[in-house]
């Protein structure tokens, strides 16, 4: 799979939304990463299905939305029916891991399952085979604009090494502190979708901004 930017739209501005994305996907942002939280899965509250619903169609960019909630099962068919193409779960909010899984799936979305920081990657042994993405924490998760944990490559290492015993290829997605300084470190550890927030919508050109993560990406590749 090629290597995708996904801009987290926490970090822009809510009172110019279409003035920063635009720019970022034109940039070559392929992704737009949608950041739910519901205030009991992680101490902070953000947006829902209706920002999902603004954004559909309106690029060619994949909708991205990543449940920081309780009970995710509850509002997965909103976000699928307003133009959500991949959901990712956190494995550590529901027991039935491999029933919200498929039910992803049957809405005809990619589904992805996340790991916090703190839970062993050993965790998503059982999962593995039946999710078509991992976003693995790189922050705890609830807020933007955190350091990037450096244990994320020792994590990233293991995931690789379970993956590869599985029989499914789910591709790797990193989310938090993904900035110039180290993307395309992550890009050669095997991440093929970084979501980067503030190093894109915190800056005063989002599009530059883009197109100066993805030089970085383009010098390993050569």
């Amino acid at each position: 799979m090629k290597f995708k930017l996904a801009p987290s739209l926490l970090a822009a501005d809510f009172w110019n939304l279409s003035q920063a994305v635009l720019p970022a996907v034109e940039a070559g942002a392929e992704v737009l990463h949608i950041d739910v939280m519901d205030g009991h899965f992680v101490p902070n509250l953000t947006m829902g299905p209706i920002v999902t619903k603004a954004l559909a169609g309106k690029t060619d960019a994949v909708l991205d939305v990543h449940l920081m909630v309780t009970n995710p099962q509850d509002c997965i068919p909103a976000f699928a029916k307003a133009g959500a193409h991949w959901i990712s779960f956190h494995v550590e909010a529901d027991p039935h891991a491999h029933r919200v899984s498929q039910q992803i799936r049957d809405l005809g979305c990619k589904a992805g399952i996340a790991i916090n920081p703190g839970t062993p990657i050993a965790h998503l042994e059982g999962m593995i085979d039946h999710v078509d993405f991992v976003l693995l924490m790189s922050v705890n998760p609830g807020f933007g604009g955190q350091k990037f944990i450096e244990a994320t490559y020792k994590r990233l290492a293991q995931l690789t090494a379970l993956i590869e015993k599985s029989d499914n290829n789910p591709f790797i997605q990193v989310d938090g502190g993904v900035g110039v300084h180290n993307i395309a470190r992550l890009a050669e550890a095997g991440v093929r979708v970084a979501v980067a927030g503030s190093s894109v919508f915190g800056q005063s050109d989002p599009g530059q901004a883009v197109r100066a993560l993805l030089a970085e990406v383009e010098k390993w590749n050569v």
